[in-house]
């Protein structure tokens, strides 16, 4: 445990997924700027030296182990006396694959960090959050509400996110505690560095080009710089509290749109799915794909006609 101690009347913090270069490192960094009792963590707790000689805590936690996540509880409930102002659910896996060319156990290993995760901490932590009338921050993204091409896993992870989110956050409302989801957009992070090569045979290997740029995306559009993400998110999670109709303008939100792109998808979930559609479609390129496909069958159908016309 780390040897840090919570002042009297300080708020608390508990951040899951903070190796350095992610957003969670950063999220630390950020709350600890503001006079915020920081408890970092990361499966392998070496990597979280810097922010302990900050003065943060630091807790060796897998979001995926029942194990690790009640032994992180014990360590947490020591450390703040028993309360939590925040939980914020950072920690996260990126899957990059076309539909038709997923591993099951891929899928699985991405909900069982993404959502399973997710759900796995608030049902231990709530009574800690309950005890301070706390605030569940959890980091979903765009992608819940848009077709992020060749990334269905993990779009289908962040909404289920978004949709356990809503119900967590009427659950929750008679105890006082509050849930905000962030909707991410491109941020600067080191969770893009996982690459998936595309598989033998894909469908998509003569746009094997667009695929590889889609691989980094993320990284490379309007990416919002980390630390800035940082900020933005601290600054809403530490608002005041205001009645629920003025949270749209004022106050602490419950959905934060933030990120690069992200005013762009708002203004499609508004206008209609079908803006959504149209505009990832061209892009991620895809007509491209559609040019080649309608080549190749015209190509055939020609090649069919000659062969039939050699017969006769």
């Amino acid at each position: 445990m780390s040897e840090v101690a919570i002042r009297a009347g300080q708020k608390s913090v508990l951040i899951t997924g903070c190796t350095p270069g992610g957003i969670g490192h950063a999220i630390a960094e950020e709350f600890h700027s503001k006079g915020v009792f920081v408890i970092a963590t990361a499966r392998r707790p070496e990597v979280l030296k810097e922010l302990a000689a900050k003065g943060m805590a630091t807790v060796a936690l897998d979001v995926t182990s029942q194990e690790s996540i009640a032994q992180c509880k014990e360590e947490v409930t020591k450390l703040t006396g028993g309360r939590l102002d925040f939980l914020v659910n950072n920690a996260g896996r990126t899957h990059t694959v076309p539909a038709t060319d997923l591993d099951i156990d891929e899928i699985r290993a991405t909900f069982e960090t993404n959502v399973f995760g997710v759900m796995a901490m608030c049902k231990s932590f709530v009574s800690l959050l309950i005890n301070a009338r706390g605030l569940i921050i959890n980091i979903a993204s765009l992608s819940a509400t848009s077709p992020y091409i060749f990334g269905s896993s993990y779009c289908a992870s962040k909404g289920a996110v978004v949709s356990y989110s809503r119900c967590l956050r009427q659950e929750l409302r008679p105890f006082g505690v509050r849930v905000t989801v962030v909707m991410a957009g491109t941020v600067r992070s080191n969770i893009a560095n996982t690459v998936h090569p595309l598989v033998e045979g894909s469908l998509y290997e003569p746009v094997a080009d667009l695929y590889a740029k889609r691989q980094v995306y993320s990284q490379n559009n309007q990416t919002m710089e980390t630390p800035v993400f940082a900020q933005k998110v601290v600054a809403n999670a530490l608002r005041p509290e205001v009645p629920l109709l003025l949270r749209a303008w004022m106050g602490r939100r419950d959905w934060f749109w933030c990120g690069g792109m992200s005013t762009i998808v708002w203004l499609g979930t508004i206008l209609g799915e079908w803006i959504l559609d149209a505009g990832a479609y061209r892009m991620f390129g895809l007509q491209k794909l559609k040019i080649y496909l309608d080549l190749m069958r015209r190509n055939k159908e020609a090649q069919a006609k000659k062969d039939a016309a050699k017969e006769e």
